[in-house]
């Protein structure tokens, strides 16, 4: 059951700081600690306000943001444009990032989160969703094929990308 108090909204430049913690938060989360200076260099590099903030000036690219409790609890960062060979489409959007707080997973804050995924490709006339997931999170390959995603391809070792096909 979806919490009565979730609100799920377009991010702004006030979020990034909480777009920072919840991705390295959940990351950790879905891989467990870093293991590897490698690891340590992503999370350090990737996961900080200043580059959630330029993430959210990208002119092609819209993150959303779920909360619930006055905290953020997920988020979903959206790419138009672009998608790979595999994947086609004349308009396609592809979910870049999908992260929910660990203590939030099974209680429908991803398939609201996802509504508003698809919601907002309809309102952009998309005709493609696309995404990679990493090849052993078995919960999230689970989540993806209930929504109709399908495996198309992979663009690196470990990840697989996926595809759903939207009609107009």
């Amino acid at each position: 059951m979806t919490d009565p108090s979730l609100l799920i909204r377009t991010a702004t430049q006030a979020d990034a700081e909480a777009l920072a913690d919840l991705g390295a938060r959940t990351l950790r989360d879905t891989f467990g600690p870093e293991k590897t200076d490698a690891q340590a260099d992503y999370l350090s590099l990737t996961f900080r306000p200043d580059v959630k903030s330029g993430a959210l000036d990208d002119p092609d690219a819209i993150f959303l943001i779920a909360e619930a409790e006055g905290a953020s609890i997920a988020y979903a960062r959206l790419r138009f444009g672009y998608s790979p060979d595999s994947v086609g489409g004349a308009a396609p959007m592809e979910i870049a990032r999908f992260y929910a707080d660990a203590a939030w997973v099974g209680r429908g804050v991803g398939r609201a989160l996802m509504e508003s995924c698809f919601a907002l490709a309809a309102d952009r006339c998309c005709d493609v969703v696309w995404l990679d997931v990493w090849e052993k999170n078995d919960r999230a390959i689970a989540f993806y094929e209930r929504w109709g995603f399908a495996t198309v391809g992979s663009q690196a070792p470990g990840w697989s990308t996926m595809r759903r096909m939207i009609e107009r």
